[in-house]
């Protein structure tokens, strides 16, 4: 049986990340979502993309990592792994942000 692959897409710091990983789960904790099993493509080329180096350097000894609900665009399960990347959120996407200080829009000033 082939196990499958997830591309999560979500938000960090005005960047979009788009990671393939193959297991992703609801999290133990309350407001988080659970990826483990981070994949990147193998050095089988000459060419090297270096925003997915960017990712591989950051996730580098991460086993799981844990991603709010409010910054994950979306889930996806793919047939086949593509290149992990980092893009600009505010560069010609149509990806809002969702406000990042929603947890004080009810404490009064």
């Amino acid at each position: 049986m082939k196990k499958k692959i997830y591309r999560v897409t979500f938000l960090n710091q005005s960047h979009v990340y788009e990671l393939y990983a193959t297991d992703v789960n609801h999290g133990y904790l309350p407001g988080l979502i659970e990826i483990s099993g981070i994949v990147f493509g193998e050095r089988s080329t000459v060419v090297v993309d270096p925003s997915e180096e960017k990712l591989k350097q950051e996730f580098a000894g991460v086993s799981v990592t844990h991603i709010p609900f409010h910054s994950l665009i979306r889930i996806d399960e793919v047939i086949k792994q593509g290149t992990a990347k980092i893009s600009d959120a505010t560069t010609g996407s149509t990806v809002t942000p969702f406000p990042s200080n929603f947890m004080d829009a009810g404490k009064p000033e």
